[in-house]
Protein backbone atom coordinates (compact mmCIF):
# COMPACT_ATOMS: atom_id res chain seq x y z
CA UNK A 1 0.00 0.00 0.00
CA UNK A 2 2.80 2.40 1.12
CA UNK A 3 5.58 4.26 -0.98
CA UNK A 4 9.05 2.78 0.35
CA UNK A 5 11.15 5.37 1.62
CA UNK A 6 14.91 6.12 1.35
CA UNK A 7 15.08 6.29 4.94
CA UNK A 8 15.28 4.33 7.53
CA UNK A 9 12.39 4.23 9.87
CA UNK A 10 12.95 5.62 13.35
CA UNK A 11 9.98 4.66 14.87
CA UNK A 12 9.43 0.98 13.49
CA UNK A 13 6.28 -1.12 12.66
CA UNK A 14 4.28 2.47 12.09
CA UNK A 15 2.90 3.05 9.06
CA UNK A 16 1.18 6.27 8.55
CA UNK A 17 -1.93 7.13 5.80
CA UNK A 18 -3.14 10.92 5.62
CA UNK A 19 -6.18 11.34 4.02
CA UNK A 20 -7.22 14.24 2.25
CA UNK A 21 -8.71 16.26 -0.96
CA UNK A 22 -11.82 18.07 -1.50
CA UNK A 23 -14.88 18.36 0.95
CA UNK A 24 -17.89 15.88 -0.05
CA UNK A 25 -15.40 13.63 -2.19
CA UNK A 26 -15.67 10.56 0.42
CA UNK A 27 -12.85 10.93 3.26
CA UNK A 28 -15.46 10.07 6.01
CA UNK A 29 -16.11 6.73 4.13
CA UNK A 30 -12.64 6.16 3.34
CA UNK A 31 -11.94 6.66 7.11
CA UNK A 32 -14.20 4.31 8.21
CA UNK A 33 -12.67 1.51 5.65
CA UNK A 34 -9.80 1.80 7.27
CA UNK A 35 -11.11 1.63 10.74
CA UNK A 36 -12.40 -1.56 9.68
CA UNK A 37 -9.37 -2.85 8.61
CA UNK A 38 -7.27 -2.28 11.52
CA UNK A 39 -6.29 1.48 11.26
CA UNK A 40 -6.33 3.45 14.40
CA UNK A 41 -8.29 6.22 12.78
CA UNK A 42 -8.71 10.50 13.12
CA UNK A 43 -10.40 12.92 11.69
CA UNK A 44 -9.84 16.81 11.54
CA UNK A 45 -6.48 16.28 12.76
CA UNK A 46 -4.42 19.48 12.49
CA UNK A 47 -1.28 18.89 10.81
CA UNK A 48 0.95 20.33 13.43
CA UNK A 49 -0.19 17.42 16.06
CA UNK A 50 0.73 14.92 13.80
CA UNK A 51 4.23 14.39 14.73
CA UNK A 52 3.22 14.47 18.72
CA UNK A 53 0.30 11.46 17.74
CA UNK A 54 3.47 9.21 16.03
CA UNK A 55 5.68 9.42 19.25
CA UNK A 56 3.00 8.66 21.61
CA UNK A 57 1.94 5.86 19.62
CA UNK A 58 5.25 4.49 18.69
CA UNK A 59 4.99 3.87 22.73
CA UNK A 60 2.37 1.32 22.50
CA UNK A 61 4.46 -1.77 22.25
CA UNK A 62 3.53 -2.42 18.99
CA UNK A 63 -0.39 -2.68 19.27
CA UNK A 64 -0.77 0.01 17.41
CA UNK A 65 0.78 -0.56 13.92
CA UNK A 66 -1.33 1.11 11.22
CA UNK A 67 -2.29 5.03 11.97
CA UNK A 68 -4.94 6.65 9.08
CA UNK A 69 -5.56 10.83 9.70
CA UNK A 70 -7.51 12.81 7.80
CA UNK A 71 -6.09 16.15 7.08
CA UNK A 72 -7.74 19.09 5.47
CA UNK A 73 -9.43 22.56 5.03
CA UNK A 74 -11.20 21.85 8.01
CA UNK A 75 -8.22 22.66 9.99
CA UNK A 76 -8.06 26.18 8.94
CA UNK A 77 -5.15 28.34 9.37
CA UNK A 78 -3.45 24.99 10.85
CA UNK A 79 -4.04 23.38 7.82
CA UNK A 80 -0.91 25.25 5.95
CA UNK A 81 1.56 22.78 8.29
CA UNK A 82 1.01 19.54 6.50
CA UNK A 83 3.60 20.32 3.91
CA UNK A 84 6.47 21.37 7.44
CA UNK A 85 5.05 18.64 9.25
CA UNK A 86 5.43 16.23 6.06
CA UNK A 87 8.72 17.42 5.61
CA UNK A 88 10.04 16.76 9.39
CA UNK A 89 8.67 13.02 8.68
CA UNK A 90 11.09 12.44 5.93
CA UNK A 91 13.52 13.61 8.14
CA UNK A 92 12.61 11.22 10.44
CA UNK A 93 12.70 8.59 7.73
CA UNK A 94 8.79 7.76 9.00
CA UNK A 95 6.80 5.76 6.17
CA UNK A 96 3.74 7.46 5.18
CA UNK A 97 1.37 7.82 2.21
CA UNK A 98 -1.16 10.18 1.06
CA UNK A 99 -4.48 9.18 -0.20
CA UNK A 100 -6.08 12.38 -2.47
CA UNK A 101 -10.15 12.24 -3.19
CA UNK A 102 -11.48 14.10 -5.24
CA UNK A 103 -14.88 14.60 -7.20
CA UNK A 104 -16.59 16.94 -10.25
CA UNK A 105 -17.93 19.91 -9.26
CA UNK A 106 -21.06 19.14 -9.75
CA UNK A 107 -20.91 15.85 -8.06
CA UNK A 108 -19.64 17.80 -4.73
CA UNK A 109 -22.38 20.29 -4.43
CA UNK A 110 -25.36 17.42 -5.53
CA UNK A 111 -23.68 15.94 -2.85
CA UNK A 112 -24.13 19.01 -0.21
CA UNK A 113 -27.44 19.73 -1.01
CA UNK A 114 -28.30 16.26 0.49
CA UNK A 115 -26.94 17.15 3.74
CA UNK A 116 -26.84 20.20 6.17
CA UNK A 117 -23.06 20.16 6.98
CA UNK A 118 -21.69 23.76 5.11
CA UNK A 119 -18.53 23.37 3.35
CA UNK A 120 -14.94 24.75 5.10
CA UNK A 121 -14.41 27.66 2.53
CA UNK A 122 -18.33 28.64 2.25
CA UNK A 123 -20.06 30.38 5.13
CA UNK A 124 -23.16 31.61 2.88
CA UNK A 125 -22.73 32.43 -0.60
CA UNK A 126 -21.80 30.34 -3.87
CA UNK A 127 -20.48 27.25 -2.87
CA UNK A 128 -19.37 26.37 -6.20
CA UNK A 129 -16.71 29.55 -5.96
CA UNK A 130 -15.87 27.59 -2.72
CA UNK A 131 -14.84 23.93 -4.33
CA UNK A 132 -12.84 26.11 -6.95
CA UNK A 133 -11.10 27.88 -4.48
CA UNK A 134 -9.98 24.55 -2.03
CA UNK A 135 -9.33 23.04 -5.71
CA UNK A 136 -6.65 25.44 -6.09
CA UNK A 137 -5.36 25.30 -2.33
CA UNK A 138 -5.15 21.64 -2.53
CA UNK A 139 -3.36 21.27 -5.73
CA UNK A 140 0.10 21.24 -4.28
CA UNK A 141 -0.73 18.34 -2.06
CA UNK A 142 -2.95 16.83 -4.85
CA UNK A 143 0.42 16.72 -6.78
CA UNK A 144 2.19 15.43 -3.78
CA UNK A 145 -0.66 12.24 -3.11
CA UNK A 146 0.51 9.11 -3.18
CA UNK A 147 -3.02 7.75 -4.78
CA UNK A 148 -5.48 9.64 -6.30
CA UNK A 149 -8.98 8.39 -6.18
CA UNK A 150 -11.81 10.23 -8.24
CA UNK A 151 -14.63 9.49 -6.31
CA UNK A 152 -17.53 11.41 -8.94
CA UNK A 153 -19.33 7.95 -10.18
CA UNK A 154 -18.56 6.29 -6.97
CA UNK A 155 -21.36 5.31 -4.00
CA UNK A 156 -20.17 4.44 -0.66
CA UNK A 157 -19.86 0.45 -1.63
CA UNK A 158 -17.63 1.17 -4.94
CA UNK A 159 -15.27 3.56 -3.31
CA UNK A 160 -14.21 0.81 -0.38
CA UNK A 161 -14.03 -1.64 -3.66
CA UNK A 162 -11.27 0.99 -5.02
CA UNK A 163 -9.33 1.26 -1.87
CA UNK A 164 -8.96 -2.41 -1.58
CA UNK A 165 -7.99 -2.96 -5.31
CA UNK A 166 -5.79 0.17 -5.53
CA UNK A 167 -4.06 0.77 -1.83
CA UNK A 168 -3.89 -3.19 -0.21
CA UNK A 169 -1.22 -5.36 -0.42
CA UNK A 170 -1.91 -9.09 -0.86
CA UNK A 171 -1.13 -9.50 3.15
CA UNK A 172 -3.61 -6.21 3.89
CA UNK A 173 -6.78 -7.56 1.93
CA UNK A 174 -6.19 -10.80 3.71
CA UNK A 175 -6.62 -9.51 6.91
CA UNK A 176 -9.76 -8.06 5.82
CA UNK A 177 -10.97 -11.41 5.05
CA UNK A 178 -10.23 -14.93 6.44
CA UNK A 179 -11.86 -17.77 4.45
CA UNK A 180 -12.09 -20.94 5.02
CA UNK A 181 -12.67 -24.10 2.47
CA UNK A 182 -14.65 -26.86 3.93
CA UNK A 183 -14.97 -30.14 2.15
CA UNK A 184 -17.80 -32.21 3.16
CA UNK A 185 -20.19 -35.63 2.28
CA UNK A 186 -24.11 -34.86 1.87
CA UNK A 187 -24.64 -38.18 3.23
CA UNK A 188 -23.26 -37.09 6.48
CA UNK A 189 -24.52 -33.28 6.43
CA UNK A 190 -23.65 -29.60 5.62
CA UNK A 191 -20.85 -28.21 8.26
CA UNK A 192 -21.54 -25.41 10.17
CA UNK A 193 -20.54 -21.82 9.45
CA UNK A 194 -20.29 -21.62 5.71
CA UNK A 195 -21.91 -19.24 3.33
CA UNK A 196 -21.41 -20.55 0.19
CA UNK A 197 -22.22 -23.95 -0.74
CA UNK A 198 -21.26 -25.55 -4.29
CA UNK A 199 -22.61 -28.99 -4.61
CA UNK A 200 -20.11 -31.10 -6.74
CA UNK A 201 -22.15 -33.97 -7.13
CA UNK A 202 -22.75 -33.56 -10.82
CA UNK A 203 -18.92 -34.56 -11.37
CA UNK A 204 -18.38 -38.57 -12.19
CA UNK A 205 -17.23 -40.44 -8.88
CA UNK A 206 -13.79 -41.85 -8.18
CA UNK A 207 -16.06 -44.11 -5.52
CA UNK A 208 -16.98 -46.12 -8.27
CA UNK A 209 -13.55 -46.84 -9.89
CA UNK A 210 -12.06 -50.30 -8.25
CA UNK A 211 -8.43 -48.45 -8.14
CA UNK A 212 -9.49 -45.14 -6.47
CA UNK A 213 -12.03 -45.97 -4.55
CA UNK A 214 -10.09 -47.00 -1.18
CA UNK A 215 -7.99 -43.68 -1.96
CA UNK A 216 -9.27 -39.93 -1.15
CA UNK A 217 -9.07 -36.82 -2.85
CA UNK A 218 -5.51 -36.06 -1.59
CA UNK A 219 -4.26 -39.05 -4.08
CA UNK A 220 -2.28 -38.28 -7.31
CA UNK A 221 -4.59 -40.65 -9.22
CA UNK A 222 -8.30 -39.31 -7.85
CA UNK A 223 -5.99 -35.63 -7.92
CA UNK A 224 -6.07 -36.17 -11.93
CA UNK A 225 -9.21 -38.02 -12.20
CA UNK A 226 -11.16 -35.52 -11.23
CA UNK A 227 -8.86 -32.48 -12.63
CA UNK A 228 -9.01 -34.05 -16.58
CA UNK A 229 -12.34 -33.57 -16.98
CA UNK A 230 -13.76 -31.35 -18.74
CA UNK A 231 -16.82 -29.99 -17.09
CA UNK A 232 -14.27 -29.92 -13.74
CA UNK A 233 -11.72 -27.40 -16.11
CA UNK A 234 -15.53 -25.63 -16.60
CA UNK A 235 -16.77 -25.45 -13.26
CA UNK A 236 -13.43 -23.95 -11.48
CA UNK A 237 -13.22 -21.47 -14.46
CA UNK A 238 -16.84 -20.33 -13.81
CA UNK A 239 -16.36 -20.81 -9.91
CA UNK A 240 -13.06 -18.79 -9.86
CA UNK A 241 -14.58 -15.88 -11.57
CA UNK A 242 -17.60 -15.62 -9.63
CA UNK A 243 -15.28 -15.56 -6.34
CA UNK A 244 -13.24 -12.98 -7.84
CA UNK A 245 -16.33 -11.02 -8.23
CA UNK A 246 -17.48 -11.74 -4.69
CA UNK A 247 -14.58 -11.39 -2.56
CA UNK A 248 -14.01 -7.73 -3.21
CA UNK A 249 -17.90 -6.93 -2.66
CA UNK A 250 -17.87 -8.94 0.35
CA UNK A 251 -14.86 -6.87 2.00
CA UNK A 252 -16.51 -3.82 0.65
CA UNK A 253 -19.58 -4.24 2.73
CA UNK A 254 -17.00 -4.87 5.84
CA UNK A 255 -17.76 -8.59 5.87
CA UNK A 256 -14.85 -10.12 7.29
CA UNK A 257 -15.16 -14.26 7.58
CA UNK A 258 -16.06 -16.00 4.66
CA UNK A 259 -16.69 -20.02 4.81
CA UNK A 260 -16.81 -21.83 1.16
CA UNK A 261 -18.34 -25.33 1.30
CA UNK A 262 -17.84 -28.17 -1.35
CA UNK A 263 -19.80 -31.09 -0.96
CA UNK A 264 -20.04 -34.39 -2.90
CA UNK A 265 -21.53 -37.63 -1.75
CA UNK A 266 -18.88 -39.07 0.80
CA UNK A 267 -16.60 -35.98 1.52
CA UNK A 268 -13.42 -38.21 0.43
CA UNK A 269 -13.20 -37.70 -3.54
CA UNK A 270 -14.36 -35.05 -5.66
CA UNK A 271 -14.90 -32.22 -3.30
CA UNK A 272 -11.64 -32.32 -1.52
CA UNK A 273 -9.59 -31.96 -4.80
CA UNK A 274 -11.62 -29.32 -5.47
CA UNK A 275 -11.71 -27.87 -2.21
CA UNK A 276 -8.24 -28.33 -2.08
CA UNK A 277 -7.80 -26.05 -6.03
CA UNK A 278 -9.67 -23.47 -4.83
CA UNK A 279 -7.80 -23.08 -1.81
CA UNK A 280 -4.89 -23.21 -3.81
CA UNK A 281 -6.40 -20.48 -5.89
CA UNK A 282 -7.52 -17.81 -3.41
CA UNK A 283 -4.22 -18.04 -1.92
CA UNK A 284 -2.28 -17.62 -4.95
CA UNK A 285 -5.19 -13.80 -5.33
CA UNK A 286 -3.23 -12.91 -1.65
CA UNK A 287 -6.05 -13.83 0.89
CA UNK A 288 -5.89 -15.91 4.14
CA UNK A 289 -7.20 -19.39 3.57
CA UNK A 290 -7.53 -22.24 5.74
CA UNK A 291 -8.92 -25.65 4.53
CA UNK A 292 -10.79 -28.11 6.40
CA UNK A 293 -11.39 -31.72 5.15
CA UNK A 294 -14.71 -32.50 7.31
CA UNK A 295 -15.26 -36.12 5.99
CA UNK A 296 -11.90 -37.84 4.60
CA UNK A 297 -11.75 -40.03 7.24
CA UNK A 298 -15.08 -41.46 7.29
CA UNK A 299 -15.71 -44.75 5.55
CA UNK A 300 -17.90 -44.58 2.78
Amino acid sequence: MRKEKEKKNNIKDTDLLIITGLSGAGKTEALNYFEDAGFYCIDNLPAILLLNLIEFFSKSDGRIRQIAVAIDLRSGYFFEEIYQTMDELKKRGIRYSILFLEASKSAIIKRYSLTRRKHPLVEYGDIGLGIEQEIERMQKLRDMADFVIDTTLFNAKELRISLTERMMSDAEKSRLLQISVTSFGYKYGLPENVDLVMDVRFLPNPFYDEDLKKLDGTSKEVIEYVLLRDETKKFLRMFEKMLDFLLPNYIAEGKSYLGIGIGCTGGKHRSVVLAERITDYLKLKGYSVKIIHKDIEKET
